[in-house]
């Protein structure tokens, strides 16, 4: 059996795990550098920092890493994470109305060293919010620190009026691409 290292600080990636019956032996939060490069498209950006994460965490023979990233994206546009009012308000504008990308990135690394990623990228669209609606979810909030300034497991599912592709990747891991990766990982599910 192998253990896992969860390489994340996000109680919703634990949550998550623990939805396909998965409970890391350990959870190590990385430190790294997450400031897009000149010109990087964000479906890079996001396999980079979750590679990035991954490599990140010291593991010890017989151990996997599961790291991951959730990267919204309008167009080319690498949205920011809301870390002040003002940021989600600009946020929340920007995504008021239009479809955006919610690219949730996955790195798996096996106990023999061998590297594996996935990409879900799902297609989210915002009814056009008022600025009385805007102001009351930031006031609420859950959706400060958060990619794109707000968390779809919350009151921002009320916006949403379409969503194609995975429900659990735009809160923070995709659980049919992370699934397939832990398994070839050797990672047993309960």
């Amino acid at each position: 059996m192998t253990d896992l290292v969860l390489a994340s600080s996000s109680p919703r990636r634990r949550d998550l795990l623990a939805r396909i019956g998965v409970v890391p032996a350990r959870v190590h939060a990385p430190a790294i550098d997450e400031t897009p490069r000149a010109g990087e498209p964000p479906r890079a950006y996001a396999l980079r920092l979750a590679e990035e994460k991954a490599r990140a965490v010291p593991r010890t023979a017989g151990e996997a890493v599961l790291a991951g990233d959730t990267t919204i994206a309008l167009g080319r546009r690498i949205l920011p994470p809301a870390d002040t009012e003002e940021v989600q308000r600009t946020l929340l504008r920007l995504l008021s109305g239009r479809r955006h990308h919610a690219l949730s990135a996955v790195c798996v690394i096996a106990p023999d060293g061998h590297v594996r990623t996935r990409l879900a990228d799902t297609i989210v669209a915002f009814k056009p919010l008022s600025p009385a609606e805007i102001d009351a979810y930031v006031a609420c909030g859950e959706g400060l620190g958060k990619a794109g300034g707000y968390a779809i497991q919350g009151r921002a599912e009320a916006f949403v009026r379409f969503l194609q592709g995975s429900h659990s990747g735009v809160i923070g891991l995709p659980l049919f691409e992370t699934r397939a990766l832990l398994a070839t990982a050797g990672v047993a599910f309960g």
